[in-house]
């Protein structure tokens, strides 16, 4: 099927979030960020505060809350602590390449809000061998960074015995619609494998996962003691805790744009002062400088859309961009093959050739095809367009042609 493109935001039907369509060709994510507008927000409010009283503690910590240091998770952090008044502690998963900005913010969370703070830093070697795995393995180098994200605050939460945890915005409801807001959906751990972590966990990743996934050629020594850290607790320790994991977004009018207004405001938090080329947004993903460089050019090489779509979209629907203007700034941004590739390539010890050929085997069939040696994809303003010389083995590039 030839992907069809939204009619009110710039998400393609071939997307990283699964999205659907109605006869009006509206997106699911679309139509979930437009019941915003008939919530009774201070009802929800209401109910967030009943919610908490509940899990108050006397001589423990009365909420775990995941954090990275951004915009998102100062606003977290400023609702539970400032708003609710709950004894907080924060949790961060460090990858190991966050920008100045984004160190900077992390570090300032435990003395702006007083709240005990745990870091979890994997060491710097298993990080690297992991960029290299997620890359090769399923076309992300930052899968470590998602499954440490999902992992590590709920390690924690059954370690301390905290039962509430609050996450901020559930990813794959605010930009594809997968549920609405009168679900009130919470974390698990179906979401956690399946989507957060596309189908694998941890021990895919070790020798013995890599012999299973059929590339023992691969491996890089990781046994499971090297990835304690993105070792997911057993249903019996989440159960004896009762650990849940709520979502901030179901009971505030979230607005990321808003959020980094108010923390810069309150709390001095610092946007990048970089512009970055692949989105025109300075306030997102500090916690990892190739987030929205070659780690988001790799959406692009799959899906052929990137970071400047996300952003987009959220701007088209909450009023502050036309989609006129959504559509220049993809067509000016999502395509750029990005400055920090050189860094990434030196961090992991790979060449771009070997990038390049591996980037091409997922590239997703229902967006690309070669024409002339050339990727080749239909965009959204209507002409197609050749993004990069294939860079497949002949044997690969024929069976792709073949379908």
């Amino acid at each position: 099927m030839a992907v069809r493109y939204c009619s009110n935001c710039v998400y393609p039907s071939a997307a990283a979030t699964p999205l659907t369509f109605d006869d009006k060709g509206v997106c699911s994510g679309c139509r979930v960020s437009g019941q915003k507008v008939d919530i009774d927000w201070f009802r929800r409010w209401q109910m967030l505060k009943d919610l908490v009283a509940e899990y108050r503690s006397d001589g423990n910590y009365d909420i775990v809350i995941p954090v990275s240091g951004g915009k998102d998770s100062y606003y977290q952090t400023h609702v539970a602590v400032k708003e609710l008044g709950l004894k907080a502690l924060l949790v961060t998963y460090h990858g190991n390449n966050y920008l100045p900005e984004g160190e900077y913010n992390l570090f300032r969370m435990r003395e702006v809000f007083d709240c005990d703070h745990v870091v979890v830093r994997p060491s710097v070697q298993t990080l690297i061998k992991m960029n290299r795995l997620g890359f090769k393995v399923q076309g992300d180098m930052n899968w470590h960074a998602h499954c440490g994200i999902f992992s590590a605050p709920i390690q924690v939460a059954v370690r301390y015995r905290v039962p509430l945890m609050m996450w901020g915005e559930h990813g794959f409801m605010d930009l594809g619609g997968m549920y609405s807001y009168n679900d009130f959906v919470e974390f698990t751990a179906k979401h956690r494998k399946e989507h957060a972590l596309r189908g694998y966990d941890w021990y895919d990743f070790t020798d013995e996962g890599l012999e299973r996934l059929g590339h023992p050629e691969w491996k890089e020594g990781l046994r499971a003691k090297d990835l304690l850290w993105a070792q997911y607790p057993s249903d019996d320790e989440i159960d004896d805790v009762e650990v849940r994991g709520i979502y901030l977004s179901n009971f505030v009018d979230w607005n990321g744009a808003k959020n980094a207004e108010l923390v810069a405001a309150l709390y001095g938090w610092r946007a990048s002062e970089r512009e970055f080329e692949r989105t025109y947004r300075r306030a997102s993903n500090l916690d990892d400088m190739h987030e929205n460089g070659v780690h988001d050019y790799m959406k692009f090489i799959k899906f052929g859309y990137g970071r400047a779509s996300d952003h987009v979209c959220k701007d088209i629907r909450s009023g502050v961009m036309t989609r006129d203007q959504g559509i220049e700034e993809v067509r000016k941004r999502d395509h750029v093959k990005p400055r920090d590739l050189a860094r990434w390539l030196e961090y992991t010890g790979m060449g771009e050739v070997e990038f390049d050929r591996i980037a091409d085997t997922f590239r997703d069939p229902r967006v690309w095809r070669i024409e002339d040696g050339e990727w080749v994809k239909d965009n959204l303003w209507g002409t197609p367009s050749s993004y990069g010389r294939v860079h497949l083995p002949r044997d690969q590039w024929d069976k792709y042609q073949r379908g």
